[in-house]
């Protein structure tokens, strides 16, 4: 398996402040302290290959699993194993072997050209410079960005801006690519954009992907296989269909029709 998580726990100190025009004052001295539960022992295997679903409500869990996934985060207690390897304790190895789209954070420097960012990252994965311009000039053209290149990254649209965040997660090659609500904010034509390229990377390359979203249209469109996660725990590991099956076995359909006769009647009697 490529990835690999058994019993992940990950909790959170929150600090809240004494309430009145005196809690800034009390704050400094004492603060009430409470813990939060991000992940409540969740583990799953996903094999090489596979494009998973991962679904949830705000809060539930999924971008804290990522982090600890990526390396960002380390978890309480648990195992986690990526391509063999414990995330927070082989780094340096680990991020040259995935890559991470966070639809709401960008991994590319603000104010300079896109080109240039990309440039830091072939010194930071190191790339032969053969290898980097064959990959970027496939993903360039494949995704549409070529004449995105010279253009600040300030300056790109959202859409513009997410599929160059792709090229940069993919120009080294990674055999695992997790992505965080990469269509967060984006135009229809951009998701059908988005998705037709991850599918083709997918069936292509073979990169594993682990996708999180809050929008079911992206995993009907490229997941087999989802799961739910809701308050730090895992509710749902299989089919998507065997999940449609289960919490929607039928659509139920309201029609307002006092408010559609009323309209008849007043265009009839308006003739």
């Amino acid at each position: 398996m490529q990835i690999r998580l058994r019993e992940i726990k990950k909790s959170f100190k929150v600090y809240k402040r004494p309430e009145g025009k005196w809690g800034l004052l009390k704050g400094a001295f004492m603060r009430n302290v409470t813990e939060v539960e991000a992940l409540g022992g969740i583990g799953f295997d996903i094999a090489e290959g596979e494009l998973v679903g991962y679904i949830g409500p705000n809060g539930a869990g999924k971008s804290t699993s990522v982090k600890v996934m990526s390396g960002i985060l380390t978890p309480d207690s648990g195992e986690c194993t990526i391509l063999g390897k414990v995330p927070w304790r082989n780094r340096v190895e680990h991020v040259s072997k995935i890559g991470v789209v966070f639809g709401q954070r960008s991994q590319l420097w603000w104010d300079v050209p896109v080109a240039d960012s990309f440039d830091v990252l072939k010194d930071i994965y190191a790339i032969p410079p053969g290898d980097y311009q064959i990959r970027l000039a496939e993903l360039t053209a494949t995704l549409g960005v070529e004449a995105l290149l010279r253009t600040p990254v300030r300056q790109l649209s959202l859409g513009q801006r997410m599929r160059c965040e792709l090229v940069a997660a993919l120009l080294h090659r990674p055999k695992i690519l997790f992505l965080d609500e990469p269509t967060i904010g984006l135009d229809a034509v951009s998701k059908l954009a988005l998705r037709d390229f991850l599918k083709e990377e997918n069936r292509k390359h073979g990169v594993t992907m682990l996708l999180t979203t809050h929008d079911m249209d992206d995993i009907e469109a490229l997941c087999e296989r989802v799961m739910v996660i809701g308050h730090g725990k895992l509710l749902y590991d299989g089919k998507l269909a065997g999940l449609q099956e289960k919490y929607a076995p039928e659509v139920v359909m309201k029609v307002n029709t006092d408010a559609m006769i009323a309209a008849m009647y007043n265009d009839l009697a308006l003739t």
